[in-house]
């Protein structure tokens, strides 16, 4: 026999405690013979814990930690899911009775009996573990174990690893102060409040999976109140162990299916279940119940092809002070909060770029080129999707893998995108709207010269320079003098929208790009007035630094009778409680007037339909008015942006947007065609078009024919004087861009 040890003072100590436990449990009466001993304890477990307060311990469980989801603009297709601990908090009453009695079974077959402590567990425990030295018991009463759950849980939230240490340390003073905590809690909370506190709280397998809801999703494909006897055994037996028994781990599943039967024969004992339905489950191999769900969490699994647009909505919460002072409070919100978020997501118009993307170039094309789209809902802001020919990965595959990416590019770099790009041509319909608001005639005849001072471009908030600005024509590299806006537009020359800018000067060209909803992508130089796009050369596209998003957003002003709004991705945010959370608004408001707009938009379909027309391969079909302009940035960008009125604006940039001084868009072949020279007419509208298309059938939606009517006031032959400029200093760049 193996020789006992003797009583240490940690043992004696040990079986005082226990027994005064044993005591407080007992009811008042016999409570008060053993007062002194109370008290004595409370001090001895006060000496070494900060307090036993249970008012001071929120013990609510809708402040759990829960899972955060996303959804499309429906407010019911997931897009994904986000959280520290995998958790959905249900109400009792939707757990299954069969759940409930399998956890009581397993864990606490006298948890309705005692009140807070099993003294009959805690003796058997102690007599097991300290008397006889054998193997260490537990004893914890259900209220117990989600007293010591809760307090790991806040320390875990507060960010105090000590904590929660403390609050899981196999130690007598953790076990005491866990007791009398769980003594107060039966006294404030029914029976029926910490048994759902216990089953939505409690670990119930690997991967952070927290409570029976999810559970029931990961293992059985199937909701808490619809469990069954054996899916309730099979999940209550799981937190004992987490890790060792998580059955949807094959190696796992010899122990978990024992355990599971163990769990069943509880719940025979104790009645919950007969004789034979216990036959019928333990015969069942455990394999063979299960409906294993994958864990997959955030943008890396988002349904729908939309892992780009899901790294875009978790930019925008953590950056946007609706969801709280710093961006660490915004991702906890995100992760623990159990945020209901509906998103502005189009799952069509999402799909169709994505695709359209991919076809148009495929992600493996030796070109190595990208093609990225925008759609943005015109007079919302609302963000549709974003199209790109790579797969969206945030690991460090993507550093690899040229197929996949983890930076949308898409986007502006405060938004987890890059610096922006140049977008060429499909500049030029804001050269026309600023010479619109000067009060000329887009048919005023223009001389248009090659070359130009850059001191006429000088105007209040911008001095040009005393060096000349030479410009041409893309192909030609010649100019067309003298011509109209109108034409200049059509064609897409640029002299002729060098001509107009040294006319009215670059400020009023500036303004029009603000007033529209441009802003240039690097954090820090969003302003265009900003030195990275403040020259000549933006007349013509060839110093902006313009995300494909902001274009849209732009090309949906135009869109929508000159009502400008800023993206927004979020529809509504609602928390678990049902609270709704301010998101942040898309500021809509009329920025240019609406007879500039309908000229202008009749300008650009003009330019789809005449045959000189620069963007007529970008033609819709079925007989659609199309709005649209294309855009070549020498040979390292193209571009396309176009609307159908008031339904959806879209942008397109293809280029290699790692590399494009080193790897140019032209002389080569691109998903097997192969072209000297190509512009944005070439490739980039007719992914515009067809993407436009398929959008609109799916949609069955037709386009506003009666959109594009100019107004007089801006058709007439001539204009007033020029303006009178001022002159500066300094400017540079001489592009092509069409």
């Amino acid at each position: 026999m193996p020789k006992r040890k003797p009583i240490t003072a940690k043992r004696a100590l040990a079986l005082v405690l226990a027994f005064v436990t044993l005591c407080v449990a007992g009811g008042v009466v016999t409570s008060l013979m053993f007062l002194p001993s109370v008290i004595a304890a409370n001090n001895v477990v006060k000496s070494v814990t900060p307090s036993m307060e249970i008012e001071g311990i929120d013990f609510d469980v809708t402040t759990l930690p829960q899972k955060s989801t996303m959804y499309a603009n429906d407010g019911k297709t997931v897009i994904a899911d986000f959280y520290a601990q995998n958790r959905e908090v249900v109400p009792l009453k939707q757990i299954s009775t069969p759940m409930q009695q399998a956890v009581v079974a397993r864990e606490d077959r006298r948890f309705f009996e005692h009140s807070g402590v099993d003294v009959q567990g805690v003796m058997r425990a102690f007599v097991q573990t300290y008397v006889n030295q054998g193997d260490q018991q537990g004893g914890s009463s259900l209220t117990q174990q989600y007293v010591k759950n809760v307090l790991a849980t806040k320390a875990r939230e507060n960010g105090d690893p000590i904590g929660e240490y403390h609050a899981t340390e196999d130690t007598i003073a953790r076990k005491m102060r866990e007791m009398l905590i769980s003594m107060q809690m039966e006294q404030k909370y029914t029976k029926q409040e910490i048994l759902q506190g216990y089953l939505n709280i409690a670990q119930f397998g690997s991967n952070s999976l927290y409570g029976v809801q999810a559970a029931a999703e990961r293992y059985f494909n199937t909701t808490a109140d619809k469990l069954t006897p054996v899916q309730a055994a099979t999940i209550a037996m799981v937190t004992k162990n987490p890790s060792k028994y998580d059955p949807s781990i094959p190696e796992n599943q010899p122990e978990a299916e024992k355990q599971r039967n163990m769990t069943l024969k509880q719940m025979k004992e104790q009645g919950f279940i007969t004789q034979e339905q216990y036959e019928d489950a333990v015969k069942q191999p455990i394999a063979e119940t299960l409906h294993v769900q994958d864990v997959s969490r955030g943008c890396m699994a988002a349904n729908y092809d939309a892992g780009f647009f899901c790294d875009y909505v978790v930019h925008k919460i953590e950056n946007s002070p609706e969801f709280g002072k710093t961006k660490e409070e915004r991702q906890r919100l995100l992760q623990e909060g159990g945020l209901k978020i509906v998103t502005t997501l189009d799952i069509d118009a999402n799909q169709l770029m994505m695709q359209t993307a991919n076809e148009t170039i495929p992600a493996n094309d030796p070109s190595g080129m990208e093609i990225v789209m925008a759609s943005v809902k015109p007079g919302t802001g609302e963000v549709l999707g974003f199209g790109m020919n790579r797969t969206y990965d945030a690991t460090e595959r993507a550093a690899t893998d040229p197929t996949r990416a983890s930076m949308n590019y898409a986007v502006d770099q405060v938004d987890g995108g890059g610096r922006g790009f140049p977008i060429g041509s499909s500049w030029k319909p804001i050269n026309l709207i600023a010479w619109m608001q000067q009060g000329r005639s887009i048919n005023e005849n223009l001389i248009n010269p090659t070359n130009f001072q850059t001191s006429l471009f000088s105007c209040n908030g911008y001095t040009g320079g005393t060096d000349n600005w030479h410009v041409t024509n893309a192909l030609t590299n010649g100019t067309v003098s003298p011509e109209s806006p109108f034409l200049g537009l059509v064609r897409s020359h640029n002299t002729t929208m060098a001509s107009m800018g040294s006319k009215i000067g670059l400020c009023a060209v500036a303004d029009a790009a603000k007033a529209v909803g441009y802003h240039n992508a690097i954090m820090g130089q969003e302003d265009v007035y900003s030195d990275v796009s403040m020259h000549p050369a933006l007349l013509i596209g060839g110093t902006t630094s313009v995300s494909p998003l902001t274009m849209a957003s732009v090309y949906a002003t135009y869109a929508a009778d000159g009502v400008a709004c800023s993206p927004i991705a979020l529809k509504q945010v609602e928390t678990a409680d049902g609270d709704k959370l301010k998101v942040p608004s898309a500021n809509c408001h009329q920025a240019v007037d609406k007879d500039i707009i309908q000229t202008l938009a009749y300008a650009m379909n003009q330019g789809v339909e005449r045959p000189d027309g620069a963007g007529q391969f970008g033609k819709l079909a079925n007989g659609r008015k199309s709005f649209l302009k294309t855009g070549t940035n020498e040979d390292t960008y193209v571009t396309t942006g176009g609307f159908t009125p008031h339904e959806i604006a879209t942008f397109v940039l293809i280029g290699d947007v790692q590399d494009p001084n080193n790897n140019r868009i032209a002389n080569i072949a691109i998903n097997g065609q192969y072209h000297s020279y190509w512009d944005g007419g070439t490739i980039a509208a007719p992914a515009y078009a067809k993407f436009t298309n398929s959008y609109l059938d799916k949609k069955n939606i037709q386009v506003d024919s009666n959109y594009g009517q100019p107004a007089a006031k801006y058709m007439g032959s001539s204009g007033p004087a020029p303006a009178n400029n001022q002159n500066g200093q300094n400017n540079q760049n001489n592009q092509q861009q069409r």
